[in-house]
């Protein structure tokens, strides 16, 4: 088997985590990196890969390399996609694809027009659960759909002191919370009850309107307590909290609450359905259980098994029942449908592609419209 060989553009927690999912596929092989960290060289030995580049052109220009990973702060996603696709690589970017509509519409019309692979990393739809959920409803076990609610909740941000570059809009864009989390739940949810969100209504809250940014490099500092010179307050202006409602195209109603400052939730997505034949529940600190809610007999719950599985969701399953797959096992099962059908183009295109990054992009501007006006706005 010929090796699609790929080359990873940040090596932060997610670029490490896309490396450590492509090299639990067969047909990959993780060839080069590149950042601009000072360690680059020595990230690159610890990593085991054998190419390192603090040029993000000179990887490009790499003819070795078939595909490139964008995993770096929101700003550079555009420009460094762009270039990627000039270059003919096929592109696997993280969310937001870009920042606002205009550059998203740009990058679909590109890579179309370039004919390369795209994809955007809505990994939390490769859950199996969230595929076995899918297939029940758009197999009619679900009945009508009523209503969705959920919500993504975190505590990172929990403190004044807590401090990312996602917190400055010109790094992250214009919504931080719902363009960051936010952004997977909904992805989730238009591909779990194949409905698309027609109307939306949001609020937002920022409780830390001043924050406190670290002078020195808080890896330097782990575990000491940084004296109050160490700081520079930092005026917020985006979302550390939202509540949206939503309008479906078939009528359903919805709602979301999003949290960046919510104690003890690491990193928490709950999704719950009502149907007209019943209702079913989900969250992403049980991934490998899935409850389904009964008017008239037994309520249920299904363990993640693929020999008891509906055949759609059995396909991105790796271990029999029992053996727990979680976060890492999404991103794997994710880039295994982009890789199978970069070598073959006949397969499906059964993953989120730039579409997909354009269409939250569009959401989210709607949303943040609509938390200006205080009003529904229409998508």
């Amino acid at each position: 088997m010929e090796k699609i060989n790929v080359g990873v553009v940040g090596v932060g927690f997610i670029g490490v985590a896309h490396i450590e999912a492509l090299r639990r596929l067969n047909n990959v092989e993780v060839t080069a990196i590149m950042d601009q960290d000072d360690e680059i060289e020595k990230k690159a030995g610890q990593l085991g890969v054998d190419k390192w580049f603090s040029d993000y052109g000179k990887l490009l220009q790499d003819s070795d390399i078939d595909s490139v990973h964008i995993c770096t702060p929101n700003y550079l996603h555009y420009e460094m996609t762009k270039e990627a696709l000039l270059a003919g690589k096929h592109v696997v970017c993280e969310k937001p694809l870009t920042t606002n509509v205009s550059e998203s519409e740009e990058l679909v019309e590109l890579a179309e027009k370039k004919g390369v692979i795209n994809a955007v990393n809505f990994n939390i739809r490769f859950y199996p659960l969230m595929h076995e959920l899918n297939a029940a409803i758009q197999k009619g076990e679900m009945g009508e759909i009523y209503s969705v609610h959920g919500s993504y909740l975190q505590d990172w941000l929990f403190h004044a002191t807590d401090y990312n570059w996602r917190l400055e809009k010109a790094l992250s864009g214009d919504s931080r919370a719902v363009a960051d989390i936010g952004s997977h739940w909904m992805d989730l949810t238009e591909f779990v009850t194949g409905l698309q969100i027609t109307e939306v209504f949001a609020d937002f809250a920022t409780f830390h309107k001043i924050r406190k940014k670290p002078l020195k490099p808080v890896e330097t500092y782990a575990g000491k307590l940084l004296k109050p010179e160490d700081y520079k307050d930092i005026p917020i202006d985006t979302e550390d909290f939202a509540s949206i409602l939503f309008r479906f195209e078939n009528g359903a109603r919805g709602s979301l609450t999003v949290s960046q400052v919510f104690a003890g939730r690491k990193n928490r997505i709950t999704l719950e359905v009502a149907g007209s034949k019943k209702s079913a529940a989900w969250n992403s600190e049980s991934p490998n259980e899935i409850w389904f809610g009964n008017r008239d007999t037994s309520n249920e719950s299904l363990l993640r098994d693929p020999s008891i599985m509906h055949p759609e969701s059995r396909d991105i399953v790796s271990f029999p029942g029992g053996h727990n797959e979680g976060f890492p096992d999404t991103m794997k099962q994710h880039f295994s449908k982009i890789y199978a059908r970069i070598g073959d183009r006949n397969l499906p295109e059964n993953y989120p592609t730039f579409k997909a990054g354009l269409r939250e992009i569009i959401l989210c501007d709607k949303i943040i419209e609509s938390q200006k006006q205080e009003k529904w706005i229409k998508i």
